[in-house]
């Protein structure tokens, strides 16, 4: 089942993170990068949330801000 929060909802799932998991962003994008390579975003996130022992709510709003970022600087490069 797929989860899609609304722009303003991720925003404030964002903005929890370091407060909630005790890990800024930066943390948890290296850990994606550095995990197993996955093609579809729930597979990502199950995993996150699973090996960090985290929500899957918040997994998948880090997941979802690490591919904004990462398409962001794809573009711009």
């Amino acid at each position: 089942m797929s989860l899609t929060h609304s722009p303003s909802m991720h925003s404030s799932l964002i903005a929890r993170i370091p407060v909630v998991t005790g890990r800024d962003l930066a943390e948890w994008f290296s850990r994606l990068e550095s995990g197993p390579a996955f093609l579809r975003r729930e597979e990502r996130a199950h995993w996150l949330a699973d090996d960090a022992g985290i929500s899957c709510g918040y997994a998948h709003a880090i997941v979802h801000e690490y591919e904004i970022r990462r398409r962001s600087r794809l573009m711009g490069a």
